[in-house]
């Protein structure tokens, strides 16, 4: 009888998803899978914000442990939480086909429904020449009753996560940012006992379970973080069967795209608690790279991209980028975000 794969995840419904994604792939294959779920300190600790945790593996070394002990064959990560220095003894053996990479601006479900157009047409514009909205003009009620607007004095919006803290202030100086912790189920239902605007997602999160909601647009100029839509699969590293079976699964494009991305976060920072952005895309067999780097108040940012590489050539274009970067001034905002961290 062939030996049944035991697939290590963390219990959120997302989590326990991708997992089960995994295990119904294996089984495609003929291969036998059950899921072993486990905790993780990230999701045990729902206050502290995600950057005062020193976050590298936050979601993944409860796993980690597991796998190194023998408890389970193999972890599934989303590959953004993943630290770009893999625990000793293991390693990456797959990577599936990449989902939606986007970030997702979620509305407060009671926002005044004639307001709607109006903030996708402010906060769905691109990056560069367009103004940001002054406070004087700003009007968006979350009540039904026009007599009442409630009209907030700023614009509130609450995400944990370092790098979208930073593209947004950088995008909308004033704005208050609130943290918000929690799996994706949790922070939906504080968004809506919330005095927010609206929070920010990963769309693919939120897709992957259905739960995306239609009071949300796109946010089309924030680029993504380092391999963000897409799932890992992770072994140790002499367990030869485990590398080999879920090796069937991997998406080699995926895998292309996601390493260049990881190498120009490594060269970096080497951390995913920083305000670093990178999406590499591969259009006609050419490989396009866009990436940057923002001061942890958003007040400084430094990016650049590539295009038209061909793949046999761009094995090494996250490292190219990460020194392009360094050189165009990068290096001081890499020096204060260390010494902020001190």
């Amino acid at each position: 009888m062939e030996k049944v794969l035991r697939i290590g995840t963390r219990d959120s419904q997302l989590a326990v998803w991708q997992a089960t994604l995994v295990k119904d792939e294996l089984a495609k294959q003929g291969i036998p899978a059950e899921l072993v779920l486990i905790k993780s300190d990230g999701d045990i600790d729902l206050v502290t914000p995600l950057y005062a945790m020193g976050v590298q593996g936050v979601f993944t070394k409860t796993l980690d442990a597991a796998l190194l002990s023998g408890r389970i064959d193999i972890a599934v990560h989303s590959m953004k939480d993943v630290p770009t220095q893999l625990a000793k003894g293991i390693v990456q053996s797959a990577v599936l086909k990449r989902a939606n990479y986007k970030d997702l601006l979620v509305f407060h479900p009671d926002i005044h429904k004639r307001n709607i157009q109006f903030a996708r047409t402010l906060f769905s514009h691109t990056a560069t020449g367009d103004r940001v909205i002054e406070e004087k003009e700003w009007s968006l009620p979350i009540s039904e009753d026009a007599s009442n607007p409630a009209k907030p004095e700023k614009i509130f919006i609450a995400t944990s996560s370092v790098r979208r803290i930073a593209q947004w202030k950088n995008q909308y100086p004033d704005s208050i940012i609130d943290n918000l912790r929690g799996n994706v189920n949790t922070r939906l239902r504080k968004l809506k006992e919330s005095g927010w605007l609206g929070a920010i997602f990963a769309a693919a999160g939120l897709e992957r379970i259905g739960l995306r909601p239609e009071n949300s647009i796109e946010l089309d100029w924030m680029l993504p973080a380092p391999a963000q839509g897409a799932i890992m699969i992770v072994c140790r590293e002499n367990d030869r069967e485990a590398k080999e079976k879920s090796f069937l699964l991997n998406d080699e494009a995926t895998a292309i795209c996601t390493k260049i991305e990881r190498d120009y976060l490594k060269y970096l920072m080497g951390g995913c608690s920083t305000p670093i952005s990178a999406l590499a895309e591969i259009q006609n067999d050419k490989l396009y790279f866009k990436c940057n780097i923002l001061s942890l108040d958003g007040k400084e940012k430094v990016e650049t991209s590539f295009g038209g590489y061909s793949l046999n050539m761009a094995a090494d274009l996250g490292i190219t980028a990460a020194k392009e970067i360094l050189l165009q001034g990068g290096d001081k905002i890499v020096a204060s975000i260390r010494n902020a961290g001190k």
